[in-house]
């Protein structure tokens, strides 16, 4: 039987601790979410509160921009999108790419939060990659994907942990607490490696992202982004796939 890594008995602690603990996002009792309202507010926002449209930064269907550094949110997990809302309206979270994520969070409601989330994590597993090509030819420093391809699979033994260990296959996300970050875009994925290494991002469950990334060299964050900016959630010989609702069997939905 295999070992687990250090980092994988920590994730599986992380897992055990906040399902114990009661902290985890996967809401638990009566919650209901709304995903006609949830869908109004990404589509036209909530102008009354100052809330703009969240598609004119993530786009139509919720996949994110590089050109903007805006971050896929279509199916990355209902309590993931609920706790970084929640987190951005408390300050916990600081939105360095575009500096508004603070304050449209703090207009939103707890309800529009959790609207806002089922809307984000109804739209189909579908893929809308970066185009790794055409952000080369614009000067970005683009990884190699067959390199972050072994970082994200089997990590860099005694420096570096799979990302797989916590974030599934491939980061395909395991909920509740672990988001999907395979097909998540490049530009954001190497922004916030970036922010876990120099803690200017620092709401990680005890402390997981910043212990993995102090130690990620640039060419491994470009790496390890490339790869998964393009990783499909399942492969020949995996054909599991997941459709990160299960942290929402308690939530009723409504429309």
């Amino acid at each position: 039987m295999r070992k687990l890594s250090n980092l994988a008995i920590v994730c599986w602690g992380a897992v055990a601790m906040l399902a114990f603990s009661g902290a985890s996002f996967a809401e638990e009792g009566a919650v209901t979410a709304n995903v006609t309202n949830g869908k109004n507010i990404y589509d036209n926002g909530k102008p009354d509160a100052g809330v703009p449209a969240c598609a004119s930064c993530h786009g139509e269907n919720a996949m994110g921009m590089d050109a903007m550094g805006s971050p896929r949110l279509a199916g990355v997990g209902y309590a993931y999108i609920v706790k970084q809302l929640t987190n951005y309206a408390d300050g916990t979270r600081n939105d360095q790419t575009m500096q508004q994520m603070n304050g449209i969070a703090k207009s939103l409601s707890v309800q529009d939060k959790r609207d806002l989330a089922a809307y984000e994590n109804s739209f189909p597993r579908v893929s809308d990659n970066s185009d790794l090509k055409a952000l080369k030819a614009d000067g970005k420093p683009v990884g190699e994907t067959s390199l972050g391809q072994a970082l994200v699979r089997y990590g860099d033994k005694g420096r570096v942990s799979a990302c797989m260990s916590c974030h599934g296959f491939n980061g395909r996300g395991a909920a509740p607490i672990y988001p999907k970050i395979a097909e998540q875009k490049y530009v954001y994925l190497v922004n916030q490696l970036t922010h876990w290494r120099d803690s200017s991002r620092a709401n990680d469950p005890i402390g997981q992202m910043r212990a993995v990334a102090k130690n990620l060299t640039d060419a491994d964050i470009n790496n390890a982004a490339a790869f998964l900016s393009q990783a499909p959630d399942s492969t020949p010989g995996n054909g599991m796939e997941l459709d990160n609702k299960s942290d929402m069997k308690n939530i009723k939905i409504v429309r």
